[in-house]
């Protein structure tokens, strides 16, 4: 063998054994649905849902991601948020396909808001509309891939659509985990018909005792919160991991803790009838394999600095939600 020829061979070798670890970097998770994959309409808004997922083979159960209230699955020209869409690249740069994370904004790209701030608590922003959605989102998800079963990361509103959804379908079967991260299990505080409650105002969202919003989470006995806790609330064989803010344990908060979130003065701890409650344990689920409380999150939520927000862009939920969905 010439020493030309085996210089070459030697480069090959290189090539073949650095290039191709060296050039792999993990792809980025879109801000589409792929092509071919069923068209779901928000009835409420007119519009097909936002989503993200691609085509591609499975290794894994495919995971979908679900935002709040007011949120949508990745950043829009009215949302600068979306940090669902973060949560799932993480699950990417950890092994998972682009085929195994899926997305879905069950309530438009909040562009409507503008024109009236009363939207964010009114009903095409319910849980009605939303579940629904989910509904036709996963069937058509699990239809697409193949799948016979998925996990669901959610976040604050998503969390209880899900459960929802779940109970309304008996759909424990298909789903394996359920990843609640800061939901409103339990009601929220911001339905107070007190003048104090600066939520009512128009500028503010609108959140009035009367609102959908309220209506469904403004006590912990509304008619949806007392029927879905009432059947149980980790029901099986799904499992169930919590994620919440435990800074604000006895402050009577939630969604938003004064105690912490500087931007926001506390409320009062009322429900929607005026009687004093205490909301601050609203995300526990009783029966969860697994709860883990966090504190500081509002240092992930670099627009207002709150921990509810700030919950969802936090590695350390990112990786607790990885960790218990591969612990299977």
């Amino acid at each position: 063998m010439t020493r030309s020829r085996m210089s070459v061979m030697v480069a090959m070798l290189l090539l073949w054994l650095v290039v191709p670890g060296a050039a792999k970097e993990p792809p980025t998770v879109g801000t589409t649905l792929p092509k071919g994959f069923p068209v779901i309409m928000n009835y409420y808004l007119g519009k097909p849902v936002l989503g993200f997922g691609a085509k591609g083979p499975l290794r894994r159960v495919p995971v979908i991601f679900l935002h709040g209230n007011n949120d949508t699955p990745f950043a829009t020209s009215c949302n600068p948020y979306g940090n669902v869409h973060d949560f799932a690249q993480y699950f990417v740069d950890n092994g998972y396909r682009l085929s195994e994370v899926w997305g879905v904004g069950y309530q438009g790209d909040q562009c409507d808001l503008p024109a009236d701030e009363t939207l964010r608590s009114g009903v095409a922003h319910g849980t009605a509309p939303a579940v629904s959605i989910l509904r036709n989102f996963v069937h058509a998800v699990m239809k697409y891939t193949g799948a016979s079963h998925v996990d669901i990361v959610a976040h604050s509103l998503g969390v209880t659509v899900a459960r929802e959804w779940m109970l309304q379908d008996n759909a424990y079967k298909i789903v394996r985990a359920l990843v609640a991260v800061d939901g409103p299990n339990h009601g929220i505080v911001d339905c107070s018909p007190s003048t104090d409650n600066y939520w009512q105002q128009t500028a503010n969202g609108g959140f009035t005792p009367n609102s959908t919003i309220c209506d469904e989470y403004g006590s912990d006995q509304t008619q949806l919160l007392a029927t879905l806790n009432g059947a149980g609330e980790t029901p099986g064989p799904t499992r169930y991991l919590v994620v919440m803010n435990v800074a604000g344990i006895n402050s009577g908060d939630f969604v938003y803790i004064s105690a912490q979130d500087g931007v926001f003065p506390a409320v009062p701890a009322q429900d929607r009838n005026g009687n004093p409650h205490d909301f601050s344990e609203s995300a526990l689920l009783a029966g969860a394999e697994k709860t883990i409380s966090l504190t500081g999150e509002g240092s992930h939520d670099p627009i207002l600095g709150t921990a509810h927000l700030g919950i969802l862009n936090s590695p350390d939920t990112w990786s607790a939600a990885l960790a218990f969905i591969q612990s299977r």
